[in-house]
């Protein structure tokens, strides 16, 4: 299992290639939900994404031997990214297997750190059993990017900044897909202050986290996964996942968004904040929007988890939203 002081040291040992990244208040939703909102701006991390933390941590403790074989993980797209930034900064070849469907920006985003890139499956979960696949075919060790407590401690670190910034906190919302995230940040949080609320936030699209804890085990995926434009929060959690146990014990409750609020929140992001940020990293800012008193006079931190958007996508959900309020 892992332990505050795993964050902890986690912390030391990526400090070099993870950023601190700005943990700033949203005027524009502390005025709306009559809250204090602050945004922990993980866009802005290398790699636009929070998946360096957990990456850099799991690949600085890598043996020798594992270096000299090579590395292999599946991704929507983040971690795919920053396994390739990290394989590149530490000098050993990495191979990612993302769905064909991956946004292009985080296609062209793992190839520029010089991965080994494999478009494979029209799913996270199909990816997945092929990088797998490779992995006992070609000797190269499987980085999950979730199951994995080097993974989960790097992310932790998230957790610990919130709270070394913003001590009075009282709630701190963060996105769920496999709960690698929300594990990490769930730990930190309740061993430091056990009252906080630590609360999950996913798309209707992929509840999997949610059915999951309300059905009390891992439920397996839908046959087919549904679309969604938080695809950074879709596939399965594997059975024995490390992140279910964690989230039983450590979140207050996982919450469900629907696609049209993932989308408006994207817009209005941008328009009031100048942040761009994409689908799986806005589901916080949604549930405020369908939610809207849910935090009133509370403090709160919203993990903002990623800024890997396509510009075209971004573009269309500008002109649609624009269209919208014309009406």
């Amino acid at each position: 299992m892992v332990t505050l002081q795993d964050i902890q040291t986690a912390q030391k040992t990526i400090s070099h290639y993870a950023k601190l990244t700005p943990l700033i208040r949203s005027e524009w939703l502390s005025k709306q939900k009559k809250a204090d909102i602050y945004l922990k701006l993980e866009n802005m991390q290398e790699t636009h994404s929070f998946k360096v933390r957990g990456v850099l941590n799991k690949l600085l403790h890598l043996t020798v031997e594992e270096k000299a074989k090579g590395v292999v993980t599946a991704s929507a797209g983040n971690h795919g990214q920053a396994v390739a930034f990290g394989a590149k900064e530490l000098g050993f070849s990495a191979k990612i297997v993302v769905p064909t469907n991956t946004p292009q920006v985080k296609v062209e985003g793992i190839r520029k750190w010089g991965a080994d890139l494999l478009l494979f499956g029209e799913t996270y979960s199909e990816a997945e059993t092929k990088a797998k696949q490779l992995a006992t075919q070609e000797g190269r060790l499987y980085i999950s990017p979730y199951n994995d407590p080097l993974i989960v401690a790097g992310h932790g670190t998230v957790g610990l900044e919130i709270l070394q910034a913003l001590p009075a906190v009282d709630a701190v919302v963060v996105p769920v897909g496999g709960g690698g995230l929300i594990a990490g940040v769930s730990i930190a949080v309740k061993n430091l202050k056990p009252k906080v609320q630590v609360i999950g936030v996913q798309s209707e699209a992929v509840p999997i986290m949610y059915e999951s804890l309300k059905a009390g085990r891992i439920v397996p995926p839908h046959r087919h996964e549904n679309y969604t434009v938080a695809e950074g929060l879709s596939g399965s959690i594997e059975e024995g996942s490390i992140t279910f146990s964690i989230a039983q014990k450590n979140v207050d409750k996982v919450m469900l968004v629907e696609e049209e609020t993932i989308r408006r929140a994207v817009y209005l992001l941008y328009e009031e904040e100048g942040q761009v940020v994409e689908g799986s990293g806005v589901v916080g800012i949604a549930m405020l929007l369908e939610n809207p008193k849910v935090f009133a006079g509370k403090t709160v931190a919203l993990v903002v988890t990623g800024g890997n958007i396509d510009h075209l996508l971004l573009e269309c959900i500008k002109a649609e939203q624009n269209a919208a309020q014309s009406l």
